[in-house]
């Protein structure tokens, strides 16, 4: 079975994957509003295994207030995803999606090629899309996965979640994005998707974070 790339992902926007450069900030792709945070939400291994899992069951979406439902595996069982390093040079997968895990809830985990239907409520208003997982990495000490939207009402682009547990015992976990204002209030006032985009990140953060268990 031949090995699925980039060019079969029908998200709605052409660049793939450039939530992982690590010029993000300076040289977001055209159009868009480009946002990284991250914060240390603790240190060990217990931590870092323990925020790798909410990241993957999709917990750190969920305990942000956003429902996820509808998730579809890929239908490429070989696809891995697209990862990149830091000067755009492809990166190998760190491990194949040989066995589909599934939450308590019966949720199919994160998997490099799935999408999903989210739905979220921001100042009373109910906005919902599909979303297509870009690439998953369980590395000995970093866990993360990008999603990209597929048919954006509010804004169109890439949301990237990665934990990692520092050499120095610390970890982290960060949020790198990129938003192109769809709906026409945003494309009128591009501070609203500032303003939603860092809404967004602080409930991802209190949905990983002990802080706020």
């Amino acid at each position: 079975m031949r090995r699925a790339t980039f060019r079969d992902q029908t998200v709605d926007y052409a660049a793939v994957g450039a939530s992982q450069a690590a010029d993000l900030l300076q040289y977001p792709p055209e159009r868009s509003l480009p946002a990284v945070d991250a914060w240390r939400i603790g240190s060990g291994e217990e931590r870092f295994r323990k925020a790798g899992e909410d990241l993957l069951s999709w917990r750190v979406v969920t305990g942000a207030g956003i429902e996820v439902g509808d998730v579809r595996p890929s239908s490429e069982p070989s696809y891995t995803g697209v990862s990149f390093a830091s000067d755009g040079t492809p990166l190998a997968p760190a491990r194949h999606e040989d066995d589909q895990r599934f939450t308590e809830d019966g949720l199919p985990y994160v998997s490099a090629g799935a999408t999903a239907h989210l739905t979220s409520r921001v100042s009373g208003r109910k906005f919902q899309g599909d979303y297509r997982v870009i690439f998953v990495a369980e590395e000995a000490r970093r866990i993360a996965f990008a999603i990209g939207t597929v048919d954006a009402t509010v804004v169109s682009g890439e949301t990237l979640f990665s934990v990692e547990w520092r050499e120095n015992d610390e970890v982290w976990f960060e949020v790198r994005a990129f938003d192109v204002p769809v709906a026409w209030p945003y494309r009128m006032f591009r501070a609203l998707v500032k303003r939603r985009r860092r809404h967004t990140n602080s409930a991802h953060l209190r949905a990983v974070s002990p802080l706020f268990a």
